[in-house]
């Protein structure tokens, strides 16, 4: 596995393995098609240089640079590194049991699916839900690899919410009393006054969250939070849209019911999550209001991962119903609308995520899906602002944005099954200018 062109201790270092990392000041990939993460074709036979972190040209000519590494794309497309923005770093392999267990363990998993989820070709992900700034801080040191994180930290949730996993046996609580292990290990915080809630948003912010997270209405994996219910008040949910808007940033709030739905726009969320079971005035609503939706195309091995007779199982047959005529409705209103696959306790659904991404051809095009899954996303995580951890353009391959890329073995707009299978199709996958596979031949 060694690059065509390009010589020295560097070469060497990338033949050793896919998850080798090797940088160099001057990459040059020469003669790909271009999928710019905006446009339904891709470009003519181009030539790209990447010098430091950032795309420093893009010519239809040869660009002559001394030293750099050439990289022979032999007609081969380059496009945007992938962005998944609804993931759980923390929560996408471990089981139920053991998210409330060892804290080492658990990190050491969410260490290895995180260089798992790079190796998947995506470069970027929104985390909306747990204890994860100690491995953004690792992978942006360099000591585990992965990909850029924009994190929420917990979710905050009220008293028998979506996010309040605590058992009967924990009540009642006592307020500004001692957290539960749940607390203790940020997966979740439960707030049952604007105060509360103010608080817990900080907190989070304080810790480095880019986005603020709550839950509007129940969902389907939490114990005690039935579907139909709609969970903070007006007032408790505008208290985090003030304290996510003192620090330039948004709030992003789970709702499926067009209730919930309603009254996360009402306090000032900029994102909705999932929607599944919003009615077409709500869809209209959203449209108008230019709010987000951040919506998940569930795999049926998802729903089917819930025991039969339990409630969750219950609940998910409830809401998977919905996902396809969200889908229709967010196509017919023109929403403005995020991509995400929401995986949670299964290593082998996590495997699907470029699968996941692939299904959006029952409602998209292939371009239309992959524009959604780099550049539009990459527009949702400009709304964090100052609190944006990665300065710079993301989700597009132009002139100045940052270079994370993809080089895929054969054109993902003409078949977007290519993206489910990262082993074969993705030749290479560079982030922040570094190369962390290279499976091109001699």
């Amino acid at each position: 596995m060694l690059l065509p062109v390009g010589g020295g201790w560097l070469a060497a270092v990338l033949a050793l393995g896919f998850c080798t990392a090797a940088s160099a000041d001057d990459v040059l990939f020469e003669n790909v098609r271009i999928f710019d993460g905006k446009s339904a074709a891709l470009s003519a036979p181009s030539n790209v240089l990447v010098k430091g972190n950032v795309i420093e040209r893009i010519s239809t000519a040869q660009i002559a640079v001394a030293g750099a590494l050439r990289v022979a794309g032999n007609g081969r497309t380059l496009m945007p590194g992938l962005i998944d923005n609804h993931w759980h770093a923390m929560l996408a392999r471990t089981t139920p049991a053991q998210a409330f267990g060892d804290v080492g363990f658990n990190n050491l998993v969410a260490g290895d699916e995180a260089t798992d989820t790079l190796m998947r070709g995506f470069t970027t992900v929104r985390d909306v839900g747990g204890p994860v700034f100690g491995l953004k801080r690792a992978i942006d040191e360099g000591i585990v690899k992965g990909p850029r994180i924009y994190p929420s930290g917990a979710m905050i949730t009220v008293t028998s919410g979506h996010g309040d996993f605590r058992q009967l046996t924990d009540l009642p609580r006592t307020i500004g009393g001692m957290l539960t292990r749940m607390e203790q290990l940020g997966g979740a915080m439960v707030a049952d006054s604007p105060d509360e809630v103010r608080v817990r948003a900080r907190e989070q912010l304080m810790q480095g969250a880019s986005q603020v997270k709550l839950t509007a209405g129940g969902g389907v994996s939490s114990p005690f939070s039935p579907i139909d219910v709609t969970t903070f008040t007006e007032a408790e949910l505008r208290a985090a849209v003030e304290a996510a808007e003192n620090w330039g940033t948004y709030v992003v709030a789970h709702a499926f019911t067009p209730a919930a739905i309603r009254g996360a726009i009402a306090a000032g969320v900029k994102c909705i999550e999932h929607g599944f079971l919003m009615d077409e005035p709500t869809a209209k609503l959203i449209a108008e209001k230019g709010v987000w939706l951040s919506m998940q195309p569930l795999p049926e091995d998802l729903r089917l991962g819930f025991p039969v007779g339990s409630v969750q199982r219950a609940k998910a047959d409830e809401v998977w119903p919905g996902i396809a005529r969200s889908y229709e409705l967010a196509k017919k209103y023109k929403i403005k609308t995020a991509w995400g696959t929401d995986v949670l306790f299964s290593r082998a659904l996590a495997q699907q995520q470029g699968a996941i991404l692939a299904s959006l051809a029952r409602w998209y095009t292939p371009a239309e899906a992959l524009v959604m899954a780099t550049s539009t996303n990459a527009e949702l995580l400009a709304l964090s602002g100052k609190r944006n951890p990665y300065p710079g353009k993301l989700g597009v391959v132009e002139q100045g944005a940052l270079a994370d890329l993809l080089l895929v073995d054969g054109n993902p707009l003409d078949n977007i099954n290519l993206i489910a299978d990262p082993a074969n199709s993705f030749k290479i996958i560079m982030k922040d200018g570094v190369i962390y596979k290279n499976a091109l031949t001699k």
